[in-house]
Order: C-alpha cells, then structure tokens, then sequence
C-alpha cells in the first residue's frame, strides 16, 4: 500500500483530500494527514474570530473520513527526505511515499526588535484566540494598535471597529496609501470608510521597535494598550528549516509539476510555495487541482502534460465590517455591499461543500 503523507490540513490538502475522496483514490493508496487540530481551520476568517463577530465554531470545519484516510494530530519537528520520514515531536516517525507539505505561513517580524514578544497574531486558530480574550476584555477607550494595513489588517481594524465601537484603533502602513498595490478607487473607498467610522490611519509609518504597550514609529514613541501583527507573512519553521532551494522570500522553488526539483515525490502547496501569484486559500486550492492530476498520473504510471496550465484566480474579496466590502473581481473593482455579499456566499459556498 502506498502512502499519501499531507503535512498540514490547509485550503491547499482540503483541496486534494476532496478531489481524491470519495472515489478517485487508487485501491493501492492510503493517506494520513498530520495537523495539530482535528478539524480545517478557516484562515482567511480568523479576523472576524480575533475581532469577536464570529464564535470558535465559526471557523472549523470537520476533516472528512474515508476508510484509507487516517489522522496523526500533533506538532512536525522535520522532514528526513533521505530516509522518507515525517519526524515527530513526542510521537514516531511517520514514513511516506508521497508527500504534499501544505503547513502554511507564520508572521514574519522583519528584525524589528520586540515585535514577537510584545504583539498578537491572528496567524493561527490558537493565537486568534487569544488575540481575541486581550481584545475582549480591553477596557472602554482603550487604544489599539494594528501594524500592516493589507487585507488581514484592514479587515481586522473594520471588524474591531464594529465589535468594539468604544474603542481607539490606529492602523499603521508603510506605504502613501492603503491597499498601495490595489486600484486607487478601492484604496480611497477603503480610507474614506475608515474616516466615516473613526478609524485612524497612520500612512508612511515605519515601525523600528516594539515595547510593552509602545510602537516606535520613526522617533515618535506610541501608547497602545494591544498592539497585532498583521505586517508580513514568511513559511512556516518546518518548512525554513528545509535544505532546499528557495526564493527571496523563503518560498520553496518547485518544478511546473510542483514537486522538488530533487524528488518528485515531495510536493509543496500554498503559502510555501514559490508561486508567479501572491499567496492566497484561492491559489493554494488551484495548486491542489493540479498536484492531484499529477498524483493521479504518476500513480498510474502514465505521461504527464508537457505544460500545465496557468492557475486562473476569480479575484479578491475583502469585509468592511458586516455591511460592507471591496474586492476585485475579474479585473474589475467592486465595492460596498455587493462586495460584501459576495465574500458571505463564497464563503458560504466553501463550507457547504467542504463540511
């Protein structure tokens, strides 16, 4: 029997476990799924989780279960490529044949001294949570400070503000304008929506220290009773540590096949991944697509594809609180409750399938 090994139970291995399961499953094949939960987890909602709109449950999803699919939940400590052994904190080895490493990102710091020790993350389940309890139980006109104005930032600020409307909140970016990157329509509807709703914007910030309850930005020394982290994402630790070629950005490179260069039995899917397209759930699903047609004619022993084709993604989606939203869709700038209605059924979509 060989073994399909999944590190990490992500939008990229949700993906293949669904295209696979029930039935494209070669007789041959089992897989075992290694997560430190025992359900999918929501990423792109942990804000609204952080923020106290949406409860726990909100953001799980049940793994599926087939009888060639089992579960190891606990914490990776390495890959031993050479002898085909996922290693274990406090638990045995588990030996692959295939492997698919889709374990995600982490917050990267930048150097920027006291910023690990003196932040919150919304970067998993566990970390949201306690994001969430700080947040919470922060007293009436207390301050808040959100570093990075990019879509986790600027959803978490707008979801803040609509749980906590007695609350201070100052968003801090580097660049001129939010959403630098984006259409200038979207950016200006963006900052006029925080103006209305009394949200301050700190442009051109640049943050060289964190301290208990302090932001230096410049020379300037900030007061902030909780300060989050929404400023830069890099792999996760299991996948830094791996002696592959990567990127400028920590990405592992892959071939077109999205397997090592040096083993094509390793694949790597989503925020991992060194991909032409910025990480997202919608590229690290469409990656899925393709690492399964591969999975599937390696399995069988026949030709691959010359090419595979160019990921295609629909666009981005992003909440302004409940009612509101913007986004690009096909190219085209969408905003206010269009938009928002339209992040509510995709992801409404998503978990009505995936559930």
């Amino acid at each position: 029997m060989k073994q399909l090994v999944q590190l990490g139970g992500g939008y990229g291995n949700m993906r293949v476990l669904l295209r696979l399961l029930p039935n494209q499953l070669p007789e041959d094949v089992s897989i075992t799924l290694i997560d430190r939960n025992p359900y999918h987890c929501l990423k792109t909602e942990y804000y609204a989780l952080a923020a106290g709109t949406i409860s726990d449950q909100h953001v799980r999803v049940s793994f599926p279960e087939h009888a060639r699919l089992s579960y190891v939940y606990g914490d990776i400590s390495g890959v031993d490529m050479e002898n085909k052994l996922v290693r274990m904190k406090d638990q045995d080895p588990v030996p692959y044949d295939d492997l698919v490493i889709g374990l995600g990102c982490e917050d990267k710091y930048h150097n920027v001294p006291g910023a690990d020790e003196h932040t919150f993350s919304i970067q998993t389940i566990e970390r949201s949570r306690k994001t969430y309890q700080t947040l919470c139980n922060l007293p009436a006109g207390s301050i808040v400070g959100i570093v990075g104005a990019g879509l986790s930032g600027i959803e978490l600020a707008s979801e803040l503000r609509e749980s906590r409307s007695d609350l201070k909140i100052k968003l801090f970016d580097r660049g001129p304008r939010i959403l630098n990157a984006f259409p200038e329509r979207l950016s200006s509807y963006v900052h006029g929506w925080f103006d209305e709703n009394g949200v301050e914007i700190v442009n051109n910030s640049n943050i060289t220290r964190v301290e208990p309850n302090t932001l230096h930005n410049h020379e300037e020394q900030i007061f902030c009773d909780a300060i989050v982290w929404t400023a830069g994402i890099q792999p996760s630790k299991v996948v830094r540590d791996m002696d592959v070629e990567k990127d400028a950005s920590g990405r592992v490179i892959l071939t077109k096949y999205h397997n090592l260069p040096q083993d094509e039995n390793v694949y790597v899917v989503g925020d991992c991944a060194s991909l032409p397209q910025a990480p997202s759930a919608q590229l690290a699903e469409g990656q899925a697509e393709q690492i399964v047609t591969i999975l599937l004619k390696r399995w069988n022993n026949e030709e691959l594809p010359a090419e595979l084709p160019k990921i295609k993604l629909k666009g981005i989606l992003g909440s302004l609180g409940k009612k509101h939203g913007f986004g690009l869709v096909n190219e085209r700038s969408i905003t206010g409750r269009v938009a928002r209605l339209l992040k509510s059924g995709v992801l409404w979509m998503y978990k009505y399938h995936n559930g």
